[in-house]
């Protein structure tokens, strides 16, 4: 397929579909693995980064049970707004290397793996979506085409913090 997104020059963040029913995004932190890691797996660290800034919504409910066998719910919504649930469980738990789960909030969610390869004091991110069908992925693609880099901006800046 190799559909490709680079946002702008800045942006160290590339998100690719690799075929009809996988998305890959990269993107190199200037952190070691173990806090990059933590920013995923530890809720007052994710609350900061993973909700988009320009976005008028908040994360109402952080419940993660980082662990292989754990859970997770993720609930979003404007103040007055619908509250939008995320949630499944943790299929792998590798600290520091790897966070593997699935997206449960339908039939055809994603199986996420997201892994942490460190070299010179960097770690590389890959996170990568399987989806159920390719019906799924041209629905989240959408919404994660500019999304993801911001994204991953917040995370950068709150790995420098």
């Amino acid at each position: 397929m190799g559909l490709s997104m680079h946002d702008s020059a800045t942006s160290r963040t590339s998100v690719e579909r690799t075929s009809d029913v996988d998305l890959v995004v990269r993107r190199t932190f200037d952190a070691p693995a173990r806090l990059v890691f933590q920013a995923w797996s530890n809720p007052d660290l994710f609350r900061r980064w993973w909700v988009l800034k320009s976005v008028p919504i908040a994360l109402r409910t952080c419940e993660m049970d980082v662990r292989t066998g754990g859970s997770y719910r993720l609930e979003f919504g404007a103040d007055d707004g619908p509250v939008h649930a995320f949630f499944g469980r943790y299929v792998e738990v590798v600290p520091n290397e790897k966070i593997v789960w699935t997206n449960e909030e339908s039939t055809d969610g994603a199986l996420t793996t997201v892994t942490f390869e460190e070299a010179d004091g960097k770690t590389v991110v890959t996170y990568h979506d399987h989806h159920g069908s390719k019906e799924s992925l041209d629905e989240a693609f959408v919404g994660m085409e500019g999304g993801v880099a911001e994204q991953f901006e917040q995370l950068a800046d709150v790995l420098e913090a």
